[in-house]
């Protein structure tokens, strides 16, 4: 089992980041491993919408389709894989804080295949991938 949280202090109104950071379009722009990431329901973003996210991690691609599981803007974002190499379940919570926002990504899951042997492996590079992109987060949002 894989379990990594983290938090950075974002120094923008809670609705911008949180609506930023939900937007699936966006995920490229501070995600260093995606490769692709699109919405593939129609609608607006809502519990049940889904989407694919291609990844380029530890040298592999993986592609996962997932669906959104809970959605209360301005505050709770979350999602669940439903194919893939790494079943996970995200959360992304935001709170005001210092003037801005605090938000926390909390990710817990299962690798399959390449990724089960390597998992120990996996779960280093998830933490330092977590910090690295919400380092980016903060730097496009605060720019």
């Amino acid at each position: 089992m894989i379990s990594v949280e983290k938090s950075v202090q974002i120094n923008r109104p809670i609705a911008e980041v949180f609506a930023y950071a939900t937007d699936i379009s966006k995920n490229a722009e501070w995600s260093a491993d995606v490769v692709r990431a699109e919405q593939t329901s129609a609608g607006p973003v809502g519990v049940g919408a889904t989407s694919i996210l291609v990844q380029k991690f530890m040298g592999k691609e993986m592609k996962n389709e997932a669906k959104v599981t809970v959605y209360d803007p301005p505050h709770r974002f979350g999602f669940k894989t439903t194919s893939g190499p790494v079943q996970f379940e995200g959360t992304q919570t935001f709170e005001e804080a210092e003037g801005g926002t605090r938000m926390t990504f909390s990710m817990q899951g299962e690798a399959g295949g390449f990724f089960k042997v390597a998992e120990g492996l996996l779960a280093r590079e998830v933490e330092k991938s977590f910090e690295r992109d919400l380092k980016t987060l903060k730097a496009k949002l605060e720019g």
